[in-house]
């Protein structure tokens, strides 16, 4: 009679039915009898060892391409995500990173079979090794490789990935040199091919903007309206014709850009801007005359937008103003000549004359004013210093506000005063 042969059980399974064992043998045990430096002791250990585990896991995973083949499952993460029930996401990135510490970052993997670095920094490392250039020596890969797994016993994954995104400053700086140049360079090109604005009408008198833009474009445009912003003060108006506080300070932010933003657009030079069918870039309103000596009714832009008589008026003050003589449908009889704005001389001696905006109490100064005709131009006011008045922005809006009344002070200054 021939004794059997007994069945070798492979020294993984056997380490995890003696883990089980283990972990039956303490299912029961309160640990709230132990004392604070045996709590502190079980913890570090059990989470030393529940990394060193995981490990085995991953090490596991990393040849298991015959289960999946075997159940049909898309990878052997995948399977183990349906039987663990632990999630395709958790399930695919488990299998990426055994993949990884099972061939390209043995470092890692070692570190984390001997506890010495946790599946989070691991992930990081691996992370920041694979974003290294693809050319690079594997001499150098290896120093950075050992230079962040060395820093995993200091840093957590946060700082970790920190640290990988500069790990070639250390490991080899004239490589790294070289790569952030190709980087830059890389990311303006890609950054200038992704530029786009769109523009979307609200149907409420505003419109949505939304731009992208290389970054050294929206950092000069920030500067540009940050400056635009930081000296500004502006009256209270209780029904939001303009800035609504105080102090601009107290605004959203959000707001104050907002503002800068369309003050920006109104101060560019026609003369500055591209020819636009052989004359300069021009915004066209159309309104009756009536409607602009009143200051009431409506315009229309040639965009097919209304804007207020008023707000006419005030756009007349900055820009160039062409007067057409219409037929009957519309038809367009004659075309003005343009008429003559104040002149950069002009207003040059304005600025030394008012020094700021000259809307009583207010400090806004002289370079982000703009030149306003006390005497409409459009009922036969001149183009001259002694018709003209420095008006910051939101002043200059109020001046063409049907709900306000303006009056000269004799020192100058403008008093403005809501019609009652």
């Amino acid at each position: 009679m021939t004794a059997g042969v007994p069945e070798l059980t492979h020294p993984v399974n056997r380490c995890a039915e003696q883990l089980a064992a283990l972990l039956d043998e303490v299912a029961g045990v309160e640990p709230i009898y132990m004392t604070a430096d045996d709590k502190a002791a079980a913890l570090r250990a059990l989470a030393r060892d529940e990394e060193r585990l995981h490990e085995l896991t991953l090490r596991v995973l990393a040849a298991a391409d015959d289960v999946a083949l075997e159940a049909g499952a898309r990878s052997a993460g995948a399977w183990l995500a349906h039987e663990t029930r632990c999630g395709r996401e958790q399930g695919a990135a488990a299998q990426r990173l055994a993949e990884a510490l099972g061939s390209r970052c043995l470092l890692v993997g070692d570190a984390l079979a001997e506890g010495r670095v946790n599946r989070y920094q691991a992930a990081v490392i691996v992370n920041a090794l694979d974003a290294l250039p693809e050319d690079l020596e594997a001499e150098v890969r290896i120093k950075a490789e050992a230079h962040l797994v060395d820093e995993a016993a200091h840093f957590g994954p946060s700082e970790l990935r920190v640290l990988g995104r500069g790990v070639l400053e250390v490991v080899a700086p004239d490589v790294a040199t070289e790569e952030e140049r190709r980087r830059h360079e890389a990311a303006e090109r890609a950054a200038r091919k992704d530029t786009r604005l769109t523009m979307r009408v609200r149907g409420d008198g505003s419109t949505d903007i939304r731009i992208r833009v290389p970054e050294q474009v929206a950092a000069r445009l920030k500067v540009y309206l940050e400056s635009m912003t930081s000296p500004r003060r502006h009256d209270r108006d209780p029904d939001g014709a303009g800035l609504d506080l105080g102090d601009v300070a107290r605004l959203p932010y959000g707001r104050r850009l907002g503002e800068a933003f369309c003050a920006l657009l109104e101060r560019l030079p026609s003369k500055v801007l591209p020819q636009h069918g052989g004359t300069a870039t021009t915004v066209m309103v159309t309104i009756k005359l009536d409607d602009l000596l009143s200051g009431l009714g409506v315009a229309t832009l040639g965009t097919g937008e209304v804007i207020t008589a008023g707000e006419a008026r005030r756009l007349a003050c900055n820009a160039d103003l062409m007067p057409l003589v219409l037929g009957g449908p519309s038809e367009v009889l004659d075309l003005g000549r343009v008429a003559r704005l104040y002149s950069a001389s002009q207003r040059k001696a304005m600025a030394v004359r008012d020094g700021r905006c000259r809307a009583e109490g207010c400090t806004i100064p002289a370079a982000w004013c703009e030149a306003h005709h006390l005497h409409p131009w459009s009922l036969g006011g001149l183009t001259d210093l002694a018709d003209g008045v420095l008006l910051c922005s939101h002043h200059h809006h109020l001046a063409h506000d049907d709900r306000y009344d303006a009056s000269r002070l004799p020192n100058g200054d403008v008093r403005f005063a809501r019609r009652t």
